[in-house]
């Protein structure tokens, strides 16, 4: 059984000064430090999870509605697949790496040496609930930190399991989760952290930015926006109609890199609407509410929200909604303008609005012409087409031909770039994020030049002649 959620009563300023005092107290026992010790957290953590499968599957299921093949998928094998990665390149990863020295240091050997950051606070989203709290994790214990998390209260169900499987694992010295409403992260964000990782939306994003800066604390941001799908007439239908409609509808479209809108050369767009129709009718069969595939919105806010922008265009499918099951169908919308509400920010929901170009210049132009997306998607079998858009937009990431996909690839670093983020994760690049690289002179005794010393007459040609 899931536990119940926790309340969500507010940290006192007082026990969030001691908590992180006493994590930097164990930090500063250099306990987190060793190659052993990070290796053995991690094992810990992997095997928590598999532990409490079932606990996280339902949890996420009474929070979403999400079905357990997307909540393995995304949530479970995502997580244990970077654990995984972590384990068998964490002696590499922390490794210090020789570098040249010039000839004017000589003799002398430089590196760099990672070393961890210290105690840093990782506030998580509520669409994928587990997944965006262990992910970042995963690298904050790989590259030796103490870590409080905060999960979102909008995901309670998930939160609570949260809480329980850290509290089972770690000392809380070391690894410990605050639960409450934004309370509670207001007051965490009153202290200092040596590094904030935040998952979510832009507007919290830049309240995130702007209490880290009074501590001058650096931050990663993983925020979103409106994540283009380009769609050339020499794509493979069937597979970009059903890639598509899988990327959009999938968590009933509450997922970061969703494809938010279509921009489809107009003499593929009837086309391609109808394939879209029928694979959203075979995943989820005529009546989607009746699906156990298919997730609901996570809460009466986003409910309303969305069920709003559903007025915009002509809903070429779907728009029916359940307002006491949170529940609003997959949506596609035709007759979309730019200045519609639609088109004014991220959707975060399952609403597809469809838009048309003549020429793919168009196309370029109306998407440089807004805020750099997390992800821009391409569906297009020419060369040069995808050589086109890659050098000429700017993305936190690109999929070509598919959507989503790209974001469960460990070896690719994942973020955003302008107002969709600051900073990347995953793999490798988590252990950098949460690493400071230490540079290393180490200058040696064997003799001694006087060239640098005063008094400088008649020295000033031979530091020229180095630097020659």
């Amino acid at each position: 059984m899931v536990i119940a959620p926790s309340p969500t009563t507010p940290v006192q300023v007082s026990s969030t000064q001691s908590l992180i005092a006493t994590q930097r107290q164990f930090f500063n026992s250099h306990a987190t430090q060793s190659y052993d010790f990070r290796i053995a957290q991690l094992q810990k953590l992997q095997a928590a999870i598999k532990t409490d499968e079932d606990k996280i599957l339902e949890a996420l299921y009474l929070d979403l509605h999400k079905p357990k093949f997307e909540a393995v998928a995304a949530e479970l094998i995502f997580n244990l697949e970077e654990i995984t990665d972590a384990i068998k390149h964490l002696k590499q990863w922390m490794r210090p790496k020789r570098v040249n020295a010039p000839l004017s240091q000589l003799p002398a050997s430089a590196k760099i040496m990672p070393e961890p950051l210290g105690v840093v606070l990782i506030i998580g989203p509520w669409n994928y609930p587990f997944q965006l709290m262990i992910g970042p994790l995963v690298g904050a214990i790989a590259a030796g930190n103490c870590a409080i998390l905060k999960p979102s209260e909008l995901a309670p169900h998930t939160s609570a399991v949260i809480q329980e499987l850290i509290a089972a694992t770690f000392d809380p010295e070391f690894i410990t989760v605050v639960e409450g409403d934004k309370t509670a992260t207001q007051d965490l964000l009153q202290h200092r952290f040596d590094h904030i990782f935040f998952t979510g939306g832009t507007a919290v994003g830049k309240i995130i930015m702007r209490a880290a800066a009074e501590h001058l604390t650096p931050v990663t941001l993983e925020l979103g926006g409106k994540s283009p799908c380009i769609v050339e007439p020499d794509t493979h239908l069937d597979y970009t109609a059903r890639r598509i409609a899988w990327g959009k509808f999938m968590n009933a479209g509450q997922t970061c890199i969703a494809p938010d809108y279509l921009l489809v050369h107009e003499t593929l767009k009837t086309e391609l609407l109808e394939k879209i129709q029928e694979y959203v009718r075979e995943f989820y069969g005529d009546d989607p509410a009746q699906s156990e595939d298919y997730c609901r919105i996570i809460s009466d806010r986003h409910f309303e929200r969305l069920s709003q922008l559903i007025k915009t265009g002509q809903v070429l499918l779907g728009g029916q909604t359940i307002a006491a099951e949170r529940y609003i169908a997959p949506t596609v919308l035709d007759n979309v303008s730019w200045d519609d509400p639609v088109m004014a920010d991220e959707i975060f929901g399952p609403i597809l609005p469809v838009l048309t170009y003549r020429h793919l210049d168009e196309a370029i132009a109306a998407i440089n012409a807004r805020p750099k997306p997390l992800a821009l998607y391409l569906f297009s079998q020419n060369k040069a087409t995808q050589t086109q858009v890659l050098e000429s937009t700017s993305s936190g990431g690109v999929c070509l031909n598919d959507t989503i996909m790209h974001g469960g690839v460990t070896t690719l670093p994942f973020g955003g770039v302008g107002e969709s983020g600051i900073g990347v994760y995953h793999g490798k690049a988590s252990f950098e994020t949460f690493s400071h690289y230490k540079s290393v002179l180490n200058r040696s005794f064997l003799f001694d030049l006087k060239l640098r010393y005063p008094p400088y007459a008649d020295k000033l040609k031979w530091v020229k002649l180095l630097l020659s």
